[in-house]
């Protein structure tokens, strides 16, 4: 007898390739010369990473540095929510916030979408901030694989256990 076959549909970010994606962005801003003694700078917490500029055109510029530095190093914008410049004093700060896990309205939404459209074998289950999708067939699996990837989500997603 087959036994059923699954994978998690989870939204995590590589904590690892954000710190490097951080560090390489503070080096530049540090070393960029339309950077020089502007104030500019970068401060990274739990989840939060803050940019502080004099001028709200200066940290509009280190956010897109900071972008870049995501992108190249493989970690999805979908994970970053920047809000806009504040103007707190004489200093203009950037509140960015990192977005991990799935939420059960957006886990819900997958499962709708695998259940309208997807192969009439696929189970889906919500455990915590991951969606399980189990099934007999590894052929199902891989369709569903694909339908996630081709709908535009407003969070990245990523696959893990497959078995």
């Amino acid at each position: 007898m087959a036994s059923d076959s699954s994978f998690d549909i989870v939204s995590k970010i590589d904590e690892m390739e954000v710190d490097n994606a951080f560090n390489q962005a503070e080096r530049e801003i540090d070393t960029r010369f339309d950077f020089k003694n502007t104030g500019t700078k970068l401060e990274k917490s739990t989840g939060k990473i803050n940019i502080e500029a004099d001028t709200e055109e200066k940290a509009k510029a280190a956010l897109e540095v900071l972008k870049d530095k995501l992108v190249k190093r493989g970690v999805s914008l979908k994970h970053l929510d920047a809000g806009t410049p504040q103007l707190s004093g004489k200093i203009y700060k950037i509140a960015c916030t990192l977005k991990e896990g799935i939420s059960t309205e957006n886990a819900k939404k997958i499962a709708k979408l695998l259940r309208d459209e997807g192969p009439k074998s696929l189970k889906t289950q919500i455990q915590g901030d991951e969606l399980r999708v189990t099934s007999k067939s590894r052929d199902d699996l891989q369709v569903a694989i694909a339908m996630v990837k081709d709908h535009p989500w407003e969070f990245a997603v990523q696959f893990t256990n497959y078995r």
